[in-house]
Formats: C-alpha cells, sequence, structure tokens
C-alpha cells in the first residue's frame, strides 16, 4: 500500500505540471504569431506607401509639398532626399524665377488711402459723423492645418520700420515694442542667418525707415524684391532699386519675396504653388488703405502646422486685401500686442533676435528710431557672432 501510495503523488503532480505548463506555452506562441502579423502588416502598409510616395500623382505632390516646407528651413538639404539634389535645385530657382514674375505685374493703383485719418475741412465737417476706427484690431484665423492672427491697421501712415537699439545684434520685437513705446509689433524682413542660428542683427537687401535708407547691401541701382509703404500711405511691393524707391517717396521697406496680390487678383494657383507649409507672416493692403498682417503659426503638432502662401492668398482675399506681400517667415513669425505676445512662436530657442520689425505708433512722428549701421563697415559684420 505504502508503495502504490508514493507513486500516486508524483504521477499526480505531473499531471497538474503539466495542464498549467500548457497555457504558457499557448501564450508565448500567441504573442509570437502576434508579432509576425504585425510585422507583416507593417511590411505591407510600407510597401503601399513607398508605391503611393513615389509612383502616384497625389503621392508625388505630397513629396514636393514636404521639399518645398524644408526648403525654407535650416534643413533644406533634407529635401534631396525625397526629390534629389537636382530637383530640389529646379524647384528653388524656378520659385524665383516665379516671384520674379509676380514682381513684373503691373499695379493699378486700386487703393485709394484717405488724405487725413480726421479731416478738418468744412466739407469733411459737414458730413455725417462716421465713427472712428481703432488703430488696431487683432482676430484669430484657421484653416485647415494653421491657426493664426489677423493684425489690421487701420492708417497706414501710423506704421513704421523699426530697428535694433544696439550695435552687435538682433533685437526681439516685444523688445522694439516697448522701447519706443509702440501699441503693436510684427517681424519685417530677412536677414544673414548662418545655420538658422544668426544673431539677426545683418539684414539682407535694403532696409528703410522715416524716407531714409538705413542698409542697402547692394549698388543704388541694385534692384530688390520690395515691401513697404510710400508717404502716401500706399503699399509698395515689387522690384526696386533704391533709386526708385527714393524718387517714389517710399517711407518704410524692407525685402522680402514674394508679392501674390496684385490689382485683388492672386497670382497663387493653387496649393502646389504656395512655397510648402510653415509659420508665416504676411502683409496686405486693402481699398481703403487698411493694413492688413497675416501672423501663421506652425511646426506644432496638435495645434498648427502651418499655412502655405495659397492659403494665406485665401484669407486676405477673403478680407478684401488688393495688394499683398510675404515677409520673413519660419521661427521669426511673431506678433506682439500691448507688450505681450500673441502668437506662439515655433522657435525652439524662444522670441528670435531680428534686424527689422513694422511697429504701429499712436504718434509715429515721435518714434526714436536711429539707424544702427550708420558708418559701420557691411563688410565686417559678423552675423554669427553673439
Amino acid at each position: 500500500m505504502s508503495v502504490q501510495l508514493q507513486t500516486s503523488r508524483p504521477n499526480a503532480s505531473a499531471k497538474v505540471a503539466a495542464k498549467k505548463s500548457k497555457p504558457s506555452r499557448k501564450k508565448s506562441s500567441s504573442w509570437i504569431t502576434l508579432f509576425f502579423y504585425t510585422l507583416l502588416v507593417t511590411f505591407l502598409f510600407g510597401m503601399i506607401f513607398t508605391v503611393w510616395f513615389y509612383l502616384t500623382e497625389s503621392g508625388t505632390n505630397f513629396r514636393y509639398m514636404m521639399a518645398d516646407t524644408l526648403i525654407s528651413t535650416q534643413h533644406r538639404h533634407w529635401g534631396a532626399y525625397l526629390i534629389g539634389q537636382n530637383e530640389l535645385d529646379k524647384r528653388v530657382e524656378q520659385y524665383w524665377k516665379r516671384f520674379d514674375d509676380y514682381s513684373d505685374v503691373k499695379d493699378n493703383h486700386l487703393v485709394q488711402v484717405p488724405s487725413s485719418s480726421n479731416p478738418s475741412s468744412s466739407a469733411a465737417a459737414a458730413k455725417p459723423h462716421v465713427p472712428e476706427k481703432p488703430l488696431v484690431q487683432i482676430e484669430p484665423i484657421e484653416g485647415k492645418n494653421f491657426k493664426g492672427y489677423l493684425l489690421t491697421v487701420s492708417d497706414p501712415k501710423k506704421i513704421r520700420i523699426a530697428v535694433p537699439g544696439k550695435v552687435g545684434k538682433g533685437e526681439k520685437v516685444t523688445s522694439m515694442v516697448q522701447r519706443l513705446g509702440a501699441v503693436a509689433g510684427v517681424n519685417a524682413g530677412g536677414f544673414v542667418d548662418p545655420e538658422w542660428m544668426g544673431n539677426g542683427f545683418q539684414p539682407t537687401g535694403i532696409v528703410m525707415s522715416g524716407g531714409k535708407i538705413f542698409y542697402n547691401d547692394g549698388g543704388m541701382n541694385t534692384a530688390n524684391h520690395v515691401v513697404g509703404i510710400d508717404k502716401d500711405g500706399l503699399m509698395i511691393t515689387g522690384k526696386y532699386s533704391p533709386n526708385e524707391l527714393l524718387k517714389m517717396g517710399v517711407q518704410e521697406a524692407v525685402t522680402f519675396a514674394p508679392r501674390f496680390i496684385v490689382n485683388g487678383q492672386g497670382l497663387i494657383k493653387n496649393q502646389a504653388d504656395g512655397w510648402g507649409i510653415a509659420p508665416r507672416t504676411s502683409m496686405a493692403q486693402k481699398q481703403d488703405g487698411t493694413i492688413m498682417f497675416a501672423i501663421i503659426d506652425g511646426r506644432q503638432p496638435g495645434y498648427s502646422i502651418g499655412a502655405t502662401l495659397y492659403d494665406i492668398q485665401n484669407v486676405f482675399l477673403e478680407h478684401g486685401a488688393v495688394t499683398a506681400a510675404n515677409l520673413d517667415g519660419g521661427s521669426s513669425t511673431v506678433l506682439v500686442h500691448n507688450n505681450k505676445i500673441v502668437n506662439k512662436p515655433s522657435s525652439e530657442y524662444g522670441e528670435r533676435y531680428l534686424p527689422t520689425a513694422w511697429l504701429v505708433f499712436e504718434d509715429p512722428a515721435n518714434a526714436a528710431i536711429k539707424n544702427i549701421w550708420e558708418g559701420l563697415d557691411k563688410s565686417k559684420i559678423d552675423p554669427s557672432k553673439w
């Protein structure tokens, strides 16, 4: 009896152990199956995506959109992995050719800026009282992939180009607004920016403020893409030399491109020609002289990826723009009102140091804007030295 009892217990334990081991084998087998199914699905998805990305019209359009987006960032060279270096170089060349073509479109001068925001003539006084428009208004705007703000300035003659207050580096727009007592400000023209980490002190092209040339990196007869305002409050866009700008009575100007609305007509025909998706700052003018700035946030998934110039063109046209042009964007894009940043700049380093900003003043004649580059040897400016 004792022998039988001793032998029966190990057999029962073995059966229990065998039963316990079966679920663990099934569990490990299930995980292996799931892993291989996942691997297979990933492989198939990758194959389908690759075929779509490189061999279909919609995929190719998406690739070029991505390349266009990279063109305006510090990672432009990455675009070569999407469309090849030759195509990338060709794409950049095509854009600049198109920008030059846009600048050749004749402006029929449809904008009629009132001679005075406060008419004092007896004829004007006889008219029924019309409530005066606020100098500055800000409204949120958004589209499929972007969010931002529209800054409206009722009197174009209240806008000035501001520059840094100290030699050697640029200045944040918040600092310019506070230092000069402005109501609002946005970033303006382009600048030399080594590795997209420059000090923001050396502009590109031309800078004009108060009717004077503050900076010019070419000859007096060298044409630049210009965004400006003349003595009558008319927005000036296109390609002009410094001598031409002086003869035209231009007061405020920076260099950037392209102009994309002329005579109330959009020049950009579709999203594919919209120069990629990015944070944007652009400027426009309505027929009554009102100036609009579009400030679009980007590079922030979940909030705002960015906009194409085609998107901005549509926003401006919906708000009655007659003329419009692009300004510096990307990590420089910023809107300041009442000494506070309104938008969400994309720069990982915070608000950037810049050489120029469009500032709005209640009394622009008393704005103490001085030419910080006067007397400097431009060839000795080091844009990378902080």
